[in-house]
């Protein structure tokens, strides 16, 4: 059953139709080239290109009793071509078709999906340049920080978006390759030529060397870097969901007209999209688990891996495919609350500026741990008690009540002063050329 969230766009290159036309498209080619040099008559190839065809019923039935589905293949086209039937295939074996149309389905699909990344990232570039100035917390282990801007977390992701980019394209071109060299890939029964005039037709280059089979180490590099990317959709969701806590409320996942929350709770508001994100990318990190311990296998090969790809590539684009559908729909339509991002900032009472007063005191002449200290004193009683401020129990120090003018306290405490170099980090990350 194809689950409720794959997307035509994407499952069209896993269907049984899309793969046996390109099994069908390779055996033809291969044709083609052996005609070129006198290997296949001129009038058997044109019974090929115009007879050849299959039923995917037909093959299955077959199937069911050759169980081998190459064969199976192989037989409903030859009920179809007749007596020149017997060029097909000539010198191959069944991984020459099976890996090089695994490969150009990868192809396929990783196309499909750098295209979506792209999409993704514009909007991402959007929302930074829409929320460049906008004041939020910063927060390390979970606490309050400095002051940074809602803007500065969307540029983040951008960039990250632009490396995951990076490794997809290294991925699919790393991954564009095909063989026809035969049994054990030395090409015995085959001239080379053939594998080269296919992959080309394909859109593919040859492997440079293989055995049976195209290495695992290119299908691992793949479906690690569909995790990496599904790792990164994962940590951008995680940071909505810790934003959509009530407590928090500073973003928002957009709640349509109509939509349930809760079949308990009719005030409920749950940021779904965000953890269906979360749940996905742990079945993308599994996946690629998988598609590297089918590195390694047995001599010039076995077919332990075959059982494991046919579920993990098919899968884990099609799951990448809908996790980027959402998270793109999810940016665009994310909700965002100035006003309590503005009220969170000063919840601590001033704590966050502490940092520059301790600088300041440095600046001063005194020592780190002696200004560390001072700052930390009246901190620490911000802390415990929600009736002071940091500004006013700093002025009860000596120390720094005869370091540190009116003035500059003021200045310490500017909001503005703390992110001046927001245009300089948007110059080098969403900005640049």
């Amino acid at each position: 059953m194809i689950p409720r969230y794959s997307r035509p766009e994407m499952t069209r290159f896993w269907t049984d139709k899309f793969r046996f036309s390109t099994w069908l498209k390779i055996e033809i080619l291969a044709c083609e080239a052996r005609a070129k040099d006198g290997e296949v008559p001129a009038n058997d190839l044109q019974i090929i290109k115009k007879k050849a065809k299959f039923s995917v019923s037909r093959i299955n039935d077959l199937e069911k009793t050759l169980n081998h589905d190459v064969i199976a293949f192989l037989t409903s086209v030859s009920e179809n071509v007749g007596p020149a039937a017997r060029h097909i295939h000539y010198g191959m074996t069944s991984s020459d078709i099976l890996d090089t149309t695994l490969s150009y389905q990868m192809k396929c699909a990783g196309e499909l999906l750098l295209k979506q990344m792209k999409t993704f990232a514009e909007s991402l570039k959007k929302k930074a340049l829409e929320y460049k100035y906008t004041y939020c917390i910063g927060r390390t282990h979970g606490i309050h920080a400095e002051p940074t801007t809602m803007g500065l977390k969307f540029a983040l992701w951008y960039e990250e978006i632009q490396r995951d980019i990076t490794r997809v394209q290294a991925a699919i071109d790393n991954i564009s390759v095909g063989m026809l060299s035969g049994a054990v890939g030395t090409f015995e029964h085959l001239d080379p030529k053939v594998e080269k005039y296919v992959c080309e037709h394909l859109g593919l280059r040859p492997a440079p060397v293989s055995t049976q089979i195209i290495q695992r180490d290119r299908h691992a590099e793949y479906m690690t870097t569909l995790a990496i990317v599904g790792s990164t959709l994962e940590k951008i969701a995680t940071e909505i969901r810790h934003l959509q806590k009530t407590e928090v409320l500073e973003a928002e996942e957009f709640f349509g007209k109509g939509q349930k929350g809760s079949s308990a709770m009719p005030h409920k508001r749950n940021p779904i999209i965000c953890e269906r994100i979360a749940g996905m990318a742990r079945i993308l990190r599994g996946n690629s688990l998988a598609s590297m311990e089918n590195i390694t296998l047995w001599h010039e090969r076995d077919i332990s891996h075959s059982s494991v790809e046919r579920v993990i590539v098919p899968d884990s684009t099609i799951i990448l495919n809908y996790m980027l559908h959402v998270a793109t729909r999810l940016i665009d339509q994310l909700i965002i609350y100035p006003e309590n991002m503005e009220k969170n900032l000063f919840l601590t009472r001033g704590l966050i500026f502490s940092q520059r007063v301790l600088l300041k005191l440095t600046e001063k002449g005194l020592s780190r741990e002696a200004s560390y200290a001072a700052v930390q004193e009246a901190a620490m009683k911000v802390w415990r008690n929600t009736n002071l401020n940091l500004r006013t129990e700093l002025q009860k120090n000596a120390v720094i009540k005869k370091n540190i003018t009116p003035k500059e306290m003021n200045a310490l405490f500017d909001i503005k002063a703390s992110l001046k170099h927001i245009d300089d980090i948007f110059a080098r990350t969403v900005l640049k050329s």
